[in-house]
């Protein structure tokens, strides 16, 4: 069984504004990088994310960028106590749904098949869910939900 998952959700701006709000590091760390997020996501570029409730920024390798369409990026796994020593890979699309509408999916698959790597995806599927509904409130009503939600 190949460990992957997929969620996705609708948020009340056009796709520029929210893809936007994705690549941009400014705005990107506005609800979503709660430590901060360097780096614009351009295909072959290596950005840092930051999360109060993961200590340490990280490298995320930005491997491909379509404007408004789809990023692709590779990150550490993590199965728990650390890095595994291997990649995952997450892709997000964007689609609009009509002119003030988008669609916005993320996939990320890659995991070891192991217990480590069923938990390691289980932990980041919770996180893209939570990285969704923070992005739905700040794009729509300008509200941080993770603003002292993990410290």
């Amino acid at each position: 069984m190949e460990l992957k998952f997929r969620v996705a959700g609708r948020i009340a701006k056009p796709v520029a504004d929210v893809f936007e709000a994705v690549v941009n590091p400014a705005q990107l760390s506005r609800y979503f990088t709660t430590g901060g997020a360097k780096g614009r996501l351009e295909t072959g570029a290596t950005v840092s994310w930051d999360f109060h409730d993961f200590p340490g920024a990280f490298p995320v390798k930005v491997i491909d960028v379509i404007k408004n369409e789809k990023i692709v990026l590779q990150w550490a796994a993590h199965e728990g106590s650390g890095a595994a020593g291997y990649d995952t890979t997450v892709t997000m699309t964007f689609a609009p749904v009509d002119s003030d509408r988008t669609l916005v999916t993320i996939s990320e698959e890659g995991w070891n098949q192991t217990p480590g790597g069923l938990k390691g995806a289980f932990g980041n599927c919770e996180g893209w869910t939570g990285a969704l509904c923070a992005m739905k409130a700040w794009l729509e009503h300008g509200i941080n939900l993770r603003e002292g939600f993990y410290k």
